[in-house]
């Protein structure tokens, strides 16, 4: 099996576990930049800023896209992210706005 078929069966279980039907991502090399999201159009009305460089995006409540900045270097919030530690990034974002 070629290499890249691989990869994206490894990332199956995950994308299962995640509470989306559609996922779109595109990845800025030069800039290091990951963009995911989980609704189109994704034109939020709020967004948070973790520790980590991730920008969470969200429409009435709902999370639907982040975008990771430093990609190829994990922050540790996202490395092992399933959809229960974005349920975590939208109510921190949520907290820290209201601070």
């Amino acid at each position: 099996m070629e290499k890249e078929v691989e990869q994206v069966l490894r990332v199956v279980p995950e994308f299962l576990s995640m509470p989306f039907n559609r996922i779109w991502s595109s990845y800025d090399r030069e800039a290091d930049v990951l963009y995911v999201n989980f609704k189109k159009p994704s034109h939020a009305d709020n967004s948070g800023l973790t520790n980590d460089d991730i920008v969470v995006r969200y429409v009435k409540g709902k999370v639907i896209g982040v975008t990771v900045f430093h990609a190829r270097k994990p922050p540790s919030l996202f490395v092992g992210m399933n959809c229960l530690d974005l349920n975590i990034l939208r109510i921190r974002a949520k907290n820290e706005k209201e601070l």
